[in-house]
């Protein structure tokens, strides 16, 4: 007894010590002693072999994030197919996610939708062989949430909502795991079941095709599970297109706590142009700046900063001297090679315009991104300009008028959406003289500068034009 007695005793003093000495390490072990293994989850997938995969990636991240911020009681879980890099699982696992590594469902349907995007949706099945779990709610990266919704494990086996009036939507569902369930889907897989968009969702929506007759889902206030399946309050997953009609949220059905972004892949939340075309977009960036943060493009917006500064001054320092390239004198196809300069001059305009949108990190904040596209596209207009000798504001008037158009969209007291729209409409109506009068007056000075070094000696050692040549013009 006083051997156990003093054994015990011996424990404590060893984990004090521990905790004054390593108070870091003892904080994680406080941490992995109080992680809970709740009997519900909040899932997602993630999958490779798409170009924008990093961008899912990272969205994942976010939205996972979000949801330790707001609290819920539920384990985070990604469903991530066995080609996902290993340093990605890893930082997921950081955050609190518990990864579920995959094999790849086969898709039947894949030759049916041309979408490289839907060929691997089909790994959302994995959801139903989740069998630890009572309830998962299944979701898509692109979901925005605004406050906690455990409430929706209350509901049965399984449960959606209706954003087209005759097709749920699967970027959130609730469902009951079942291996029995898993099973028979993928045998429903092998015999190719009617699908109508050869994606999760249209299989799903031939799977339960009665839902819509289903009743609506509301909380029970005991906190029981409830049986069947069930609709519910479109509250739940809000199209962000209803907002951008009244620029306010006036969803009465159930409570206002999830927004989807369906529709362009390329305009989801997460890339820096999505706003302000689509004012959303800035709430979704807010909860990446609050949960994950921007350090992986920083470095990278830094550089092109710099990069872009330093065309600035090269350019200007070298001006002569690029002048003296691009306007030479040619005995031979004098047309051809006026013609091929005002393409390349014309050109590298475009360039100007492109090539930034092209190689900024594409879920960098807004601000940055269009700060940076600002930036860079006035440094590379300004090769054009000191190169061809060009009017500095006519080939600056798009950057400046694509500034001008984010201060209207931006504007944040728009009446509702149709206003705004109209707006945009009216200051690009007004805008458009101004772009094809720059255009013009680019046009003409190279037109000019072209006809004055015709008649001017070459810079390259050529002999002056004999005396009285110039009196004859």
């Amino acid at each position: 007894m006083l051997l156990s007695r003093a054994a015990e005793i011996g424990v404590v003093v060893v984990v004090m010590v521990v905790m004054i000495l390593f108070p870091t390490a003892s904080a994680a072990v406080e941490e992995k002693a109080q992680q809970q293994y709740y009997k519900n989850a909040y899932a997602t997938m993630m999958y490779m072999g798409t170009p924008r995969d990093y961008e899912f990636y990272i969205a994942t991240r976010v939205m996972m994030r979000s949801l330790i911020r707001l609290h819920v009681q539920a384990d985070l879980v990604v469903i991530a197919s066995i080609d996902v890099p290993l340093h990605w699982v890893r930082s997921m696992e950081e955050d609190g996610l518990k990864v579920v590594r995959v094999e790849n469902v086969y898709n039947p349907y894949k030759a049916n939708n041309s979408n490289d995007r839907f060929k691997l949706t089909m790994n959302k099945l994995y959801a139903w062989n989740l069998v630890n779990y009572e309830r998962v709610i299944m979701l898509d990266a692109d979901n925005l949430f605004l406050q906690n919704t455990d409430e929706l494990f209350q509901c049965g086996q399984f449960c959606a909502s209706f954003i087209n009036p005759c097709i749920f939507h699967t970027g959130l569902f609730v469902l009951q795991p079942s291996e029995k369930v898993f099973k028979d889907m993928l045998h429903q897989l092998d015999i190719k079941r009617p699908n109508s968009d050869g994606a999760d969702q249209g299989f799903l929506g031939s799977y339960f095709s009665n839902l819509l007759d289903m009743p609506m889902f509301h909380p029970p206030p005991n906190a029981t599970k409830l049986d069947g399946h069930y609709r519910l309050p479109l509250g739940y997953q809000m199209d962000a297109s209803y907002y951008y009609l009244k620029l306010r949220w006036n969803v009465p059905c159930g409570p206002n706590s999830v927004i989807t972004f369906p529709g362009a892949v390329w305009m989801k939340p997460w890339y820096w142009w999505s706003w302000p075309v689509l004012p959303l977009g800035f709430s979704w960036h807010e909860q990446r700046r609050n949960t994950l943060g921007y350090g992986a493009e920083m470095p990278m917006a830094i550089l092109e900063a710099i990069l872009y500064l330093g065309i600035i001054v090269i350019t200007r320092l070298a001006r002569p001297n690029f002048s003296k390239l691009c306007y030479r004198r040619f005995d031979k196809s004098v047309t051809a090679y006026h013609a091929g300069l005002k393409f390349l001059a014309m050109a590298s305009i475009v360039a100007a315009y492109v090539v930034p949108f092209i190689i900024i990190p594409h879920t960098i904040h807004p601000i940055v991104g269009w700060s940076l596209y600002l930036l860079g596209s006035f440094s590379l207009c300004s090769i054009a300009i000191n190169a061809f000798l060009l009017p500095m504001l006519a080939v600056v008037t798009p950057c400046i008028g694509i500034f001008g158009t984010l201060l209207v969209m931006a504007y944040p007291w728009y009446k509702d959406g149709v206003v705004r729209a109209l707006f945009v409409f009216a200051y690009a109506f007004c805008a458009s003289p101004l772009l094809w009068v720059s255009f013009t007056k680019v046009h003409a000075t190279l037109q000019v500068s072209l006809e004055r070094e015709a008649f001017l000696p070459s810079r390259l050692n050529e002999s002056p034009s004999p005396p009285g040549f110039n009196k004859l013009y």
